[in-house]
């Protein structure tokens, strides 16, 4: 089998991603829920984790890292958290569906929302995203890559017009978080959103965000904490304001694993290996006929994802054929973006995507490109 689809999850892992967390299972407890050594070996994991995120993405410290079970589940928690009926938000078309659906539901409860398109490239327009503020501009929530087309969007001039209006920037990091470098601080981020899945190499499950100091969020849920069980109210105090409940402490013994072969071998290394392979495959692609790369245009950076279409065959054919001939794991149809399929234009014929880890070859990216020179000329000769 070949895994060209780690922009859904990553597969290939560091084997010690899996033994920390066989080894939690068999003697974590409870964390934050006692004094015995389970339940402090299992403290020590999710402090571990947390303090290796915070080293990643410059946050100024451990405490401002709270952890939650996806990207999504910290999406809810920072729209609901910082929105309220009359203020106004700005996304962009860009945006997976884990921003627009909480957008949407804020929105029915009096958020006003702005949508900025993005062009037919793939690109925004930086005027026409400051032109969207409003006096009650609460929130940006922006991704700093579009999962679709893998174009990296520069955050840290959005950031900037952002607080040039008095408006926070929520950042939805999921796929460039563990691929390319963020730093909070150098960026000017309010809010950064991680999932451990994907780049950061850890188990499904384990998410986050990090927040700049003095960003305060309504707690989305609350109930046990651990601490203060007698007070009518959650704990004010980060990171337990934001993590009600027992935390996925054997996933994020996992996560610290990945976290630490992350940071040994260093972001920027990894993602020099990830460019690299992205670039060989995309240049092959040239020598197909029919075949069309979405996205990467204007020297944009690539975050590991290449989006192509074959002719009209549709992107699901295209990737069961790939599946069951060759071995080659992608994903097609609409990937949770539907304003960036209708700026693409492929709404109906969907797409289908390629995405690289650091754990490909060569060898691999070069069989895909075969058997997408095989599919592509039966395609045209049926």
């Amino acid at each position: 089998m070949i895994y060209l689809d780690s922009a859904s999850t990553a597969l290939q892992h560091p084997p010690e991603v899996a033994q920390a967390v066989a080894a939690a299972l068999n003697s974590f407890g409870s964390p934050g829920r006692g004094a015995h050594q389970a339940s402090l070996d299992a403290d020590r994991a999710v402090f571990a984790a947390r303090t290796q995120v915070a080293r990643l993405f410059g946050a100024s410290s451990p405490k401002q890292v709270a952890f939650a079970g996806s990207a999504t589940d910290a999406l809810n928690m920072a729209i609901a958290g910082l929105l309220g009926p009359g203020d106004h938000a700005i996304t962009t078309a860009a945006s997976h569906n884990s921003v627009l659906r909480p957008l949407y539901r804020q929105q029915e409860d009096g958020v006003e929302i702005s949508i900025l398109p993005v062009q037919p490239s793939g690109a925004i327009d930086f005027e026409s995203f400051e032109a969207l503020f409003r006096p009650n501009t609460r929130l940006a929530v922006l991704t700093h890559a579009s999962n679709l087309t893998g174009d990296v969007y520069d955050i840290a001039r959005l950031a900037a017009i952002c607080h040039a209006h008095n408006t926070l920037i929520v950042v939805d990091a999921a796929q460039t978080a563990g691929v390319i470098p963020i730093d909070m601080g150098a960026m000017d981020l309010d809010v950064v959103v991680f999932t451990g899945h994907k780049g950061l190499l850890g188990p499904q499950g384990t998410g986050g965000l990090c927040l700049k100091e003095g960003v305060t969020i309504r707690p989305l849920r609350v109930g046990g904490s651990g601490s203060q069980s007698f007070e009518r109210k959650h704990p004010a105090w980060m990171p337990e304001r934001l993590e009600a409940g027992t935390l996925n402490s054997h996933g994020l013994a996992g996560l610290s694993a990945g976290l630490d072969y992350l940071l040994s071998q260093g972001v920027e290394t990894l993602a020099a290996r990830t460019k690299g392979l992205t670039n060989r495959f995309e240049s092959q692609l040239r020598g197909i006929d029919g075949v069309r790369v979405y996205g990467g245009q204007g020297g944009v950076d690539r975050c590991g994802i290449v989006a192509i279409n074959i002719g009209g065959l549709g992107s699901s054919a295209v990737a069961d054929r790939l599946s069951t001939s060759y071995g080659i794991c992608v994903r097609a149809g609409a990937h949770c973006a539907p304003l960036m399929h209708k700026a693409l234009g492929t709404v109906t014929q969907g797409a289908v995507r390629f995405s690289f880890s650091p754990f490909n070859t060569a060898e691999e990216l070069d069989t895909a490109i075969r058997a997408l020179g095989e599919i592509a000329e039966e395609g045209q000769t049926a």
